[in-house]
Formats: structure tokens, C-alpha cells, sequence
């Protein structure tokens, strides 16, 4: 075990863009495992580069920005921005490099093999290329625009992320060489299916075949893709008067952000690559050659063709066995929260069975009053909006919480916002210096003399599409003290005053926080008395500097500290005399794990918490945030199962040491324990048992 006796940062803490591209490497690896099925592989490979595109349009971004001020600025691990830019550029060349490694030599000859080719135009028979040429005709020449460079006719624009084929020209008559660009269509399949065997070919492949239709009587010197990532981050200004109007500038803006990276392909001669970064006003170091097809989150086309034999075996979310009365008497939910609190864990139980009940019956029961909620992101088929507008038509009083800010979802959200503006729905914005990212709902139902709220708090958006990709923890509860906090926070929002203090949530920015280091504290405290100190935490980023320094000072203390952090980590575990007493690792598998949990153990005390708030600066202190203390002890203890399930996964797990490396767990000769299918065989059997139990066998 390492002994590390300095204070300096980066003896402390680890990088937090380079966490983060490790997380993007944790991904790749499974594109590569073959123990996982082929196509599942491939949306791995797919995900990896999506990932990469945002890292790079948000964190590589915002390190140009800070590059570029002049300003003497180090992150927390002490590097400066140019330190940091050159780290992440070798990390990112090797992981790439990797990328099409993989697809050359491994997922596209295993894709072939199970038919689906995925080929040049060299691979066409006579016959398939008759065809190619009737469908270019067809489908694609009426769209393509080439644009050259010339007198009068400047360097084209080029959208973010958008592909293009770079072109060098010539005229055999008068020698002129022009350059120019075509842009590969947006709208179209990026991958052609041609004839009847499984061949599929890439479009910008099928153009640059055609170029001398789109460039006739010249002569084609050169032709290589390439694509530019802008900064796509933005800020909106504290003092804003309309968030809306101050969103919808600033998307507008995002569209010319500066270009932070340029993609090209590795063939690109050296003419080629020049032209290009002179005309995006990129600089040389900016430049990634790519030895694969430029652009492979666009993979996704070939993982939704219709192959199951290469998938995994689908997944139905089960009705929690609670809530079975309600699928068909929508008020028996509220019967069944009254009766106790009720956790609901997806995507292994059902969101359209739990949560939309809840939204739905809100609407339809005539003894409910009122419905608040508050909407971070959600799908364009939400029955959450539909049961607002729903609420609101009905004389309920109905008010929607929306973030604008939502990173990449701006402009859905703006849209269905003003959808549910014009039913009638109470639609507030909040605040434009601090995003609300609390996921929390509120029913007020009429019930005897008196009303009774009713709330459900939980980790994830209100989205039913993720719902069943990413897994997340709600709660519903008819807890007084808890359901009065969600109503204060949901008054303060959209009212006007200072929050008062709050009886059992820990609310950012105002008392997250602080609740977060009283809790581990009292761990701290128990272990240095000698007595029983445990915290385990589930999250997916640990970068808060304060926190971490908290969680060492608890370790030396001799507690016990389990961390599941799924995707940035800067804590150093393992540590002689800092953190010897911390376990990190990752899970990374089928479903994307986003739950955030924290549980502490002091002694004969026991206090756990689940909510929306990770521990980033940003979570604790810019952002509305919520978390809920776990007080059902039937909900406890199936939260406790899931961790004790999560940190025994030796199968889609990684382990974080001293020194910033991630390495994959090996079973080994041990049995193989994955949690993800723990969950599903656990859900299936709590179905199973509650079904026989109402036939009474």
C-alpha cells in the first residue's frame, strides 16, 4: 500500500477530467468484452463515442475558456489548464486509437460473420451497385450542396458535430484548384443497406463514390471526412429578467461556439489538415486523426436492427407486487402509500406501474386538489404533462417546475413548457443562477375533514424512456414532516422569501451540505471512540474537495468507507495514513447506474438518505437539490440489499487504487455475482411470491 505523507493537491486528489475519461475507457472495455452479446457490444462502442463528443463539448471547453483568460488558475489536483489539455489529449489519442482498433479487427469482422457487412463500395456486386446508383440518385444527390472556397465564396460554416467530406479539386483546363466541402446529410440513414445480404454501407463512402457528379468536369484530388466538436456549454447571466428569452439567446449562440476539436481521417494528407484548421481557426493540437469511420455513435442504427439472437434478453419492468390494485383503481395508490412508504427501484420495477400511476391518478381522482412537480427532463410521450394539462383542465390547482437549463434538453424543455402554459398549468423557471435538479412531486388530496399530501422523491428524471435504461430509487410517502418540507421548497421556488429551516430534508443550497459532514462526523467521532463506524456511498461523481477531505479525516480515524461511484472519482483510496480505509470502485453494466444513496453507521445509529444530489461542488451549492432521509425500516433494508448486492459484483465492477488506476474485478475462481441480474431475479421473485400469495397457494 502506497504511503503518501504531502499535502500538496495532487498527493490528495486526482484529476477530474481524467476520472472522467477513464469512466468513457470503462465503457469501451465492454464493447470489447466478448462475454457480452455482439450488438450490445457494438451500442457500447456507440455510447463511448457519444460520451467523448460531450466531454469535449462541455469539459475540454470550459478548459479553453480558462486557457485562453490568461488567468492563473489550477484545478484541485493542481494542474493548470494547459497541463490538464495536454494530459487529456494523450489520454484521449490512446483511447481512440483503441476505439478503432476494436471496430477494425474485432466488431466488424464478428458483425460480418453474423451477416451484417459492414463494407466499402469495393464490396458491391454488379448488381448492387446498379441499385446504389438508382437510390443516390433517388435519396441522397437532392440534398447534397457542395460549397467551394474561392473568390467571393468564404469557408463554409460547419455545424457542430455535423460529418463532412473535405475536397481538393482541380480544373484540367486551367489548373485552378479549388477546396471544398460537402456536407454528409443529417436526416438520412448514416448507414446504406444495400441488396438483399446484410450490406451496409457508410454514407459518406456512397458521396465521395458520386463526387464527380456533384463536381463535374474537374478533376478530384483528394477527399477525406472529417468533423468539428463546438463548445456547446453556455451560461446565463445571474440578473437575467426573462429565463426564457435568456435561454433561447444563448441557444442561438451555442450553434457558432468555437471549435475545440477537429476529427479527420487518418489518410488526410498534410495540405488537407492545414486547410482545415485554418479555416475552423483551430490550432494543430486540436486535430485527432481517426483510423475508423469518423463518428461511430452512429452505431445506433445497426443496434436497433432487428436481431435479438445478438442482444440481450429484454427486460419487462415488474409492477411493484404494492401497487397491483392500483393499475386498474388508480386511487388505491394513495391507500398504499398511507399505508407505509413504498420504494420503487427501476428499472427492475415498473415506472409506467409506479410513477405514472401516481401522476395519472392525481389527475382522475376527484378528491385531489392539487399537484406540483418538479421536471428536470422527460420524453416527448410523458404522461406526467399530460396529467398537469389533465389537472389543470379540471379546476385542480397544477404547477410544473421546469429547468430550462437542462444541459442539451434546453429546447424540449421550452417547448412542452409553453405547451403546458397554454392548458393552463402554472409553469416557473426558477432561478437562472441555480438549476433545479431536485426530482420531487407533491399531491394534496382531500381526505375526512382535513387534506393529506402525498410525495414521491426520487434519483432520476420523470422520463419514461430512461426509466428503462437507467436505474434510480423513488420513494413515495404521506410522512408529514417530509411532504411539508417538498410543499415549503416547492412555495419557496415559485413564491418570493427566504426558506425557512426545514424539519427532515437536507435541501441545497442551503443545509446539504453541512448535513452531509455532521453525518459523516458522527461516523468519525464513533470510530475514534473505538465503537462501529461504516458509511457507504452510492453516486455517480465524488469530486467535491471539502467532502473528500471529510471522508479522509474519517478514515484516519479508523471508519470503515465503501464508495460506488460510478463515473468521476478525484478521492485517492488505498492511501497509508489518508484513506487506507476507503474502497472505491465502479459498476458499469446493462442498465446505467444513477441511484445516489448514502448510508452512515455510528455506533448503534444508523441514518440512510436517498435523493438527486452527487458530490460536486455544483450539486451541494449551485444547484436545488433534495434529499430524503430512509426511515421505513422495510425500505431501509432493501436498500441495504442493494448495496450489499452492488459492492459484492465482481462482473461489471472496477476497483480505483492509490494511484488513480481503474482495474476490472476477476471472479476467478470465485462464483460469478453479477448485481444487475441480482435485481432482476429479485424482483421477479418478490412478483412471484406476492402472486401466489393472492391466489393463496
Amino acid at each position: 500500500m502506497a504511503t503518501r505523507t504531502s499535502s500538496e493537491p495532487a498527493e490528495r486528489l486526482l484529476n477530474r477530467e481524467l476520472s472522467l475519461l477513464d469512466f468513457h475507457a470503462r465503457v469501451l472495455e465492454l464493447a470489447g468484452d466478448e462475454s457480452v452479446p455482439l450488438l450490445e457490444r457494438v451500442k457500447f462502442c456507440s455510447i463511448f463515442s457519444s460520451n467523448v463528443d460531450e466531454f469535449f463539448q462541455v469539459r475540454v471547453a470550459g478548459l479553453l475558456g480558462l486557457a485562453e483568460s490568461g488567468l492563473s488558475v489550477r484545478s484541485a489536483d493542481g494542474l493548470t489548464p494547459q497541463q490538464a489539455l495536454a494530459r487529456i489529449r494523450e489520454r484521449v489519442l490512446e483511447l481512440t486509437t483503441a476505439q478503432s482498433r476494436l471496430w477494425k479487427r474485432q466488431l466488424c469482422p464478428a458483425l460480418a460473420e453474423e451477416g451484417i457487412v459492414v463494407g466499402g463500395i469495393e464490396d458491391c456486386d454488379e448488381k448492387e451497385l446498379k441499385e446504389l446508383g438508382r437510390r443516390f440518385q433517388r435519396e441522397t444527390y437532392p440534398v447534397l450542396t457542395p460549397l467551394a472556397v474561392g473568390p467571393g465564396q468564404p469557408f463554409p460554416y460547419i455545424s457542430g458535430l455535423s460529418l463532412s467530406l473535405a475536397i481538393f479539386a482541380a480544373d484540367p483546363e486551367t489548373g485552378e484548384e479549388r477546396f471544398a466541402r460537402v456536407k454528409i446529410p443529417e436526416g438520412l440513414p448514416r448507414f446504406l443497406e444495400i441488396g438483399t445480404r446484410g450490406l451496409f454501407l457508410p454514407l459518406e463512402h456512397v458521396i465521395a463514390h458520386f463526387l464527380p457528379m456533384l463536381f463535374p468536369g474537374v478533376t478530384i484530388l483528394e477527399r477525406a471526412a472529417f468533423r468539428v466538436t463546438r463548445d456547446a456549454d453556455f451560461e446565463v447571466s445571474d440578473d437575467a429578467d426573462d429565463l426564457l428569452e435568456a435561454v433561447e439567446t444563448q441557444l442561438r449562440k451555442r450553434r457558432f461556439g468555437d471549435a475545440v476539436r477537429v476529427e479527420v481521417s487518418s489518410s488526410a494528407s498534410s495540405e488537407m489538415v492545414e486547410r482545415l484548421t485554418g479555416g475552423l481557426d483551430a490550432e494543430d493540437w486540436q486535430v485527432y486523426r481517426i483510423e475508423s469511420p469518423l463518428d461511430l455513435a452512429d452505431l445506433k442504427e445497426l443496434v436497433a436492427l432487428d436481431r435479438p439472437d445478438l442482444k440481450d434478453d429484454p427486460w419487462r419492468p415488474v409492477v411493484p407486487p404494492r401497487l397491483g390494485a392500483a393499475q386498474t383503481d388508480l386511487p388505491r395508490i394513495f391507500d398504499e402509500i398511507r399505508r407505509g412508504d413504498l420504494m420503487v427501484h427501476q428499472p427492475y420495477e415498473s415506472f409506467r406501474g409506479s410513477f405514472e400511476v401516481f401522476a395519472q391518478a392525481a389527475a382522475r381522482d376527484r378528491n385531489v386538489i392539487a399537484m406540483k412537480t418538479a421536471v428536470y427532463r422527460t420524453g416527448d410521450d410523458s404522461v406526467l404533462v399530460g396529467s398537469l394539462i389533465e389537472c389543470a383542465e379540471d379546476g385542480k390547482q397544477s404547477v410544473c417546475l421546469v429547468e430550462l437549463k437542462a444541459r442539451f434538453d434546453e429546447r424540449r424543455n421550452i417547448e412542452w413548457s409553453r405547451a403546458l402554459e397554454q392548458a393552463g398549468v402554472h409553469v416557473v423557471y426558477g432561478f437562472p443562477d441555480l438549476k433545479i435538479h431536485a426530482k420531487m412531486s407533491l399531491v394534496v388530496r382531500r381526505e375526512g375533514d382535513g387534506l393529506r399530501r402525498y410525495a414521491h422523491i426520487a434519483t432520476g428524471n420523470y422520463h419514461s424512456a430512461t426509466a428503462r435504461l437507467y436505474e434510480d430509487v423513488g420513494i413515495f410517502t404521506a410522512d408529514e414532516a417530509i411532504t411539508a418540507d417538498i410543499a415549503d421548497l416547492f412555495n419557496y421556488i415559485t413564491g418570493f422569501g427566504r426558506p425557512q429551516q426545514f424539519r427532515k430534508l437536507l435541501v441545497a443550497p442551503f443545509t446539504l451540505r453541512s448535513g452531509l459532514v455532521d453525518e459523516i462526523r458522527g461516523v468519525a467521532t464513533a470510530a475514534a471512540a473505538g465503537q462501529h463506524a461504516r458509511i457507504r456511498i452510492k453516486v455517480n461523481h465524488l469530486v467535491d474537495p471539502s467532502i473528500i477531505d471529510e471522508l479522509y479525516a474519517a478514515s484516519q480515524e479508523g471508519a470503515s468507507i465503501e464508495i460506488l461511484a460510478r463515473t468521476t472519482c478525484t478521492l485517492r483510496p488505498g492511501v497509508d495514513g489518508l484513506s487506507e480505509n476507503i474502497r472505491v470502485r465502479s459498476l458499469v453494466g446493462r442498465f446505467l447506474e444513477h441511484s445516489r444513496v448514502y448510508a452512515f453507521e455510528a455506533r448503534d445509529r444508523s441514518t440512510m438518505f436517498i435523493g438527486s444530489a452527487d458530490l460536486m461542488q455544483r450539486n451541494l451549492d449551485h444547484r436545488i437539490e433534495v434529499l430524503a432521509p430512509v426511515e421505513s425500516a422495510r425500505t431501509r433494508q432493501e436498500l441495504t440489499a442493494m448495496l450489499d448486492s452492488a459492492l459484492a459484483d465482481n462482473t461489471n465492477t472496477w476497483d480505483l487504487d492509490s494511484e488513480g488506476s481503474w482495474s476490472r474485478s476477476a471472479p476467478e475462481s470465485e462464483k460469478q455475482r453479477s448485481h444487475q441480474a441480482t435485481m432482476m431475479r429479485r424482483v421477479l421473485t418478490r412478483a412471484r411470491r406476492r402472486a401466489r400469495q393472492q391466489r393463496g397457494d
